[in-house]
């Protein structure tokens, strides 16, 4: 296994960024992309190599975070290849809060080839809260497979725990309070390079900050 590039060994220090709309930007493009960096050595060093891992992307935004992931474990594990070791894993239908919300988008759980029987499972999440997510991803894993190990690599952890829940890799803790909403925003899902659906501005992965609107967000089941 080679040593790959040094890269910090501690999460990356912002300084937010106040727009005028009331939001603040927390961590950019770069920002995201060193600590992206920063996890993929944390998770070879914890499991002495990427041979054995799958990463597993919780959709919608845990996806690209682990396709991404998996490239930089590519230039660090010579040999593997991104596509055999990523997939994604719909929670739709584990959700504790379905009751609340009967009408939601099944999606589809993508496996690689390999499986995850008797591997490590490295689920991938951008925006880390309640801890209620997580808890239906593991509930989704145990219907398809007996994976050795199951961790867990959350690009946002904003606290406010409700279940003993707690994330093996971060990139970036960020205290919070509950008035305040934590938005993820990455090239794959939210616009291309070419501009955002038709504004004509660039979209760039950033982590934003601003205040919770009145009504009730379902990022606060997550």
């Amino acid at each position: 296994m080679s040593s790959g590039p040094a890269v910090p060994s501690s999460e990356p220090t912002v300084t937010p960024e106040d727009t005028s709309d009331g939001v603040t930007t927390v961590l950019g493009e770069a920002e995201i992309a060193r600590a992206l960096t920063r996890i993929a050595h944390e998770v070879v060093e914890r499991n002495k190599g990427a041979r054995d891992l799958v990463l597993l992307g919780i959709p919608t935004r845990g996806v690209p975070l682990a396709e991404r992931l998996a490239e930089r474990l590519a230039t660090i594990e010579p040999g593997l290849v991104p596509a055999d070791v990523v997939g994604e894993l719909d929670v739709t239908m584990y959700r504790d809060d379905l009751h609340k919300h009967p009408v939601r988008t099944i999606g589809a759980t993508r496996l690689p080839a390999s499986g995850i029987d008797g591997k490590i499972v490295v689920l991938v999440d951008d925006v880390l809260f309640s801890g209620r997510t997580i808890r239906a991803a593991l509930d989704a894993i145990s219907d398809i497979g007996r994976p050795r190990a199951v961790q867990l690599a959350a690009l946002v952890d904003r606290g406010h725990r409700e279940l003993p829940i707690r994330p093996d890799y971060v990139g970036k803790n960020l205290p919070t309070s509950l008035s305040e909403r934590v938005s993820v925003r990455l090239v794959e899902t939210d616009g291309t390079p070419d501009g955002a659906a038709g504004s004509g501005q660039a979209v760039t992965d950033a982590v934003l900050i601003s205040q919770r609107p009145t009504s009730t967000s379902s990022e606060g089941t997550r």
